[in-house]
């Protein structure tokens, strides 16, 4: 079988795989949804901030305490210009998308919500983006109806225009679906929410590594994403929210850094973001962070996009070639493929692409309605990333096809 029915040279066109010291040649990491691998230059910048400029923020008196604390603060700046916001100020910190989610979940719909208001998702959203708010909706007495998806596998856009009324008061999707790399035409469903006063939450997590996003043309109201996915550490993340709705949400925790003045009569506390960002930060996180935005859109983030559709394009139509594999999600997805083959565990596929050298996702992905919805317990993943290349296609259908052999 052929698998170079992409030119080698367009899908090969960002070969950055030296870039990270984490991927041996020979092996084909293909789980960059899970988690992106790390550039040297943000192993660097996380290297630096606990080495020879490690101390806390915004507490100290002392020189390197006030460097580390500007060091800090022009990373916000940084977040705010990647996500083209209108401040510094609307970017909150947070351990990741799920926090984000949650953050939202409890100060703004645990506060403006009330029982017969309702909350609209989708099939395809991630257990982060479904939870939280049946926490809320437990406690409140609010409903919440499901959006269904088109025959291709994205959010239809049609049935959410036809289905949302004036008691849904947030909607919350995904932006790009973590298992079918289906991609949301974001503005479109801000306008479908907005028509009926209901704010917009977007879940951008396999977004922003793979494509710009600009929340003021997106006109959402609430975005968030997880900075280990954007090649960046674990345990950051962002929210970013428009400031009105920052202004009028309670805090998310109590402690220090989000306080304005205490006593034991009353707390008054501080402006956003810092209302929300109680404690001791992720501080190095948030140097990798900004080390990380500042490595993809040295690449470019449209030239990402460009060669993660070539090698989705590339991977589908080789894939397609296997009688017994069926592919789910969109021709045009982002930078993700999801398969099953008949009568093979994709736990057992995931184990023998392994012994080949091929790194792939088997499960729900998080995302179990999603596979009631695909008549699947679950799926095996390929997701790719700016160090992947048409020899990491072609290692993953040679492993395919052993698993075929040997369940054949």
């Amino acid at each position: 079988m052929s698998v170079l029915t992409v030119p080698k040279a367009e899908t090969d066109a960002l070969d950055h795989r030296a870039d990270f010291p984490a991927i041996p040649a020979g092996w084909a990491y293909l789980d960059t949804a899970a988690t992106a691998q790390k550039p040297q230059a943000v192993i660097d910048a996380i290297t630096r901030g606990y080495d020879t400029s490690y101390a806390t923020v915004h507490r100290g008196v002392y020189q390197r305490s006030a460097d580390m604390t500007l060091a800090f603060e022009a990373a916000r700046r940084r977040v705010a210009a990647f996500l083209n916001a209108g401040s510094e100020n609307e970017i909150v910190f947070v351990r990741g998308a799920t926090e984000g989610i949650n953050l939202v979940a409890q100060c703004w719909a645990g506060t403006q919500l009330k029982a017969g208001d309702r909350i609209l998702l989708s099939q395809l959203e991630h257990h982060s983006n479904i939870v939280p708010w049946q926490m809320v909706a437990e406690r409140l007495g609010v409903a919440i109806d499901v959006i269904p998806l088109t025959s291709d596998h994205k959010i239809d856009l049609d049935a959410m225009a036809a289905m949302i009324t004036p008691a849904h008061k947030l909607v919350a999707l995904a932006h790009v679906s973590n298992v079918l790399g289906s991609l949301l035409d974001g503005k479109r469903a801000a306008d479908i929410a907005h028509s009926v006063g209901a704010k917009l939450l977007l879940d951008g997590c396999q977004a922003v590594p793979r494509m710009a996003v600009d929340v003021t043309a997106l006109d959402c109201d609430f975005y968030v994403f997880s900075g280990h996915k954007l090649y960046g550490p674990t345990g950051i993340g962002v929210l970013w929210a428009r400031p009105d709705l920052l202004e009028a949400m309670p805090p998310y925790q109590g402690g220090g850094s989000m306080i304005d003045k205490v006593s034991f009569a009353k707390t008054t506390y501080a402006p956003p973001p810092g209302r929300f960002e109680a404690g001791t930060p992720h501080i190095v996180g948030v140097l990798g962070l900004h080390a990380a935005i500042d490595y993809v859109e040295s690449i470019g983030l449209d030239r990402i996009h460009a060669h993660e559709t070539a090698l989705v394009t590339l991977t589908r139509e080789a894939l397609s070639q296997i009688n017994s594999l069926t592919l789910f999600g969109p021709e045009a997805s982002a930078g993700i493929v999801s398969f099953s083959i008949q009568g093979v565990h994709p736990h057992d596929i995931g184990t023998i692409l392994d012994e080949a050298g091929v790194a792939v996702r088997a499960g729900h992905h998080c995302a179990q309605p999603l596979m009631e919805t695909l008549g699947v317990h679950a799926t095996a993943r390929a997701s790719f990333g700016v160090y992947n290349t048409a020899d990491d296609v072609a290692a993953l259908v040679r492993g395919i096809e052993r698993v075929t052999r040997i369940f054949g």
